[in-house]
């Protein structure tokens, strides 16, 4: 699982942005929110720097955040 904290994202249109995004790369992820604190954790088989990029690129760039954080 990754986790990625997103300034950027501060509301539910934000969050479907951001999982549009990640779907686009990969359609099997599943992505989960915590928008209090800017947070996504998403289960997907593609590599961090990918889903990193796809965020960056759809105007929302993240930060991964260590497992365990």
């Amino acid at each position: 699982m990754h986790c990625f904290h997103i300034p950027g994202m501060s509301c539910g249109g934000c969050l479907a942005s951001v999982t549009k995004a990640i779907r686009t790369l990969d359609p099997q992820a599943h992505v989960e929110a915590d928008l209090e604190n800017r947070r996504i954790f998403v289960r997907s088989d593609k590599a961090e720097a990918s889903l990193l990029d796809a965020l960056a690129n759809a105007g929302y760039p993240a930060q991964a955040i260590p497992a365990g954080s």
